[in-house]
């Protein structure tokens, strides 16, 4: 293929994506294929000889779509959706073309000044103090190990990238049994070790870390021979069931004991940009380290993690290293976000930021997202009139747990583990499970960018009918 047939070519997909999104809701939500369907109908073997695009675009039909799960279709009510508003699409498709590596400002100034200036209108978003500065990270996952990191090093008085971990005290850092296991493996590629994550009890419906317990976790490794407190995560709408702790409280503790801390709100923190959503996060000011996916509830295309730091400084001292041959001579007072992220390699990831909010203004996602939480509140209230339905966890923002729990029923777990079995391979809708309490429970969030209230409510007709079959 050349350079003379990309307009064409271009031209065809663009009409297949706009078709697509606006059928998607006509497919069963997830794949249907079983294990092994795609691998067997690749080739073993590469081709020796170059093959049309005609040729390899029905392969892309027929081979690759079906084991597709449509993560935009409108009744995807499974994990987090990752989102994709046209504006955001039409941004990654740009960049892909003009195809930048964004590691430092020289290597394309344009896309260092504008997510400079894309985090700061999300840090004006969210209400957050003028001193917080955000850099772009690619996943939630990727800003937490960055956060542990510098937990690491603050605590070893900078000293851990140089010495290493083998003669240093045994870092602490504390948590809930809530947060996301990204948490877990930044521990382990940071060298703390699993057993040195300490979980802390919770309590409350938000099921958010217990204070008094934190304190005393803190206390036990002061007195304790060779541990050192090292930083507290924090967790603002967890995966299960939107758990989130009470930051004021936690934030004055870490405070007291000089610990640094990193809030996780990948999924809820999307909501902040509504003022009557904020009092799930008080003090959220007093944080070192806070993040949140605009590339979930938001809507802007999958990668995009949004990174602020009160203090930069402390992720630089920590991060940065600069050979010759990435130092940018005569330029003064630059940006090189590859110093503030574990990769070097940087995609343009601003830019659809800019075409999101451009296109629709803060005010337009706002309602999207009071929308998202209305409906499912609605649904919510309709379920629990069910008599044989229990609601497990209530309404965080748009995320709660139910159980199915007929008279006569003997394992729940087994029940309700074939219900949601069931509800996925109906296809109508897309749900998931989780655990509370050892219990397994079905979990509904609302947050595709294109759903309506019809999609939303479907979901009540879905999974009563189903319910009633088992």
């Amino acid at each position: 293929m050349n350079w003379t047939d990309f307009s064409h070519w271009g031209r065809k997909i663009a009409d297949w994506t706009q078709h697509y999104h606006q059928t998607v809701g006509d497919r069963p939500v997830r794949a249907r294929t079983e294990p092994g369907d795609v691998l067997n109908a690749l080739p073993a073997t590469p081709p020796e000889a170059g093959e049309g695009m005609e040729t390899i675009f029905a392969d892309f039909e027929t081979v690759v779509m079906p084991g597709i799960t449509h993560w935009q279709h409108p009744r995807f009510f499974a994990y987090f959706t990752s989102n994709a508003a046209a504006p955001s699409v039409l941004a990654e498709f740009l960049t892909s073309a003009i195809a930048p590596q964004c590691m430092l400002w020289q290597t394309s100034p344009a896309a260092t000044e504008m997510e400079t200036r894309m985090m700061d209108w999300l840090r004006q978003a969210l209400d957050l103090p003028e001193e917080f500065q955000g850099v772009i990270q690619d996943s939630a996952s990727s800003a937490t190990l960055a956060a542990v990191l510098t937990m690491r090093e603050k605590a070893l008085n900078w000293q851990g990238n140089e010495q290493g971990l083998f003669s240093q005290k045994t870092l602490r850092i504390y948590c809930s049994s809530e947060v996301h296991t990204s948490v877990d493996r930044a521990i382990w590629v940071a060298g703390i070790g699993q057993q040195n994550l300490v979980r802390v009890p919770i309590k409350g419906d938000w099921r958010g870390m217990d204070p008094d317990a934190l304190t005393a976790a803190i206390e036990a490794d002061i007195a304790a021979l060779g541990h050192q407190p090292a930083g507290v995560i924090l967790c603002v709408g967890g995966t299960g069931v939107g758990a989130t702790d009470p930051v004021d409280q936690i934030l004055d503790i870490a405070e007291k004991y000089g610990l640094y801390t990193h809030v996780d709100a990948a999924w809820a923190g999307s909501a902040m940009i509504c003022p009557e959503y904020r009092h799930y996060w008080p003090g959220i000011e007093r944080a070192d380290s806070i993040v949140f996916n605009p590339h979930k509830w938001l809507g802007v295309q999958f990668d995009c993690s949004a990174h602020f730091l009160k203090d930069p400084d402390d992720l630089l001292r920590t991060l940065a290293i600069s050979p010759e041959y990435l130092k940018t001579h005569g330029k003064d007072s630059i940006i090189n976000y590859s110093e503030w992220s574990v990769p070097l390699g940087r995609r343009f990831r601003a830019l659809k930021i800019w075409f999101l909010i451009r296109t629709y203004g803060l005010e337009g996602l706002r309602q999207r997202l009071r929308n998202h939480v209305t409906w499912s509140q609605q649904l919510h209230d309709r379920l629990q009139l069910e008599p044989d339905f229990e609601i497990v966890t209530p309404p965080m923002w748009s995320l709660w747990s139910f159980r199915y729990q007929p008279d006569g029923a003997k394992d729940l777990d087994d029940l309700n583990l074939r219900l949601v079995n069931a509800i996925n391979d109906d296809g109508r809708i897309y749900l998931t499970q989780t655990r509370v309490d050892g219990a397994l429970v079905i979990r509904f969030q609302a947050g595709q960018f294109e759903t309506t209230e019809a999609d939303v409510m479907m979901a009540h007709d879905v999974i009563t009918e189903i319910a009633r079959t088992l």
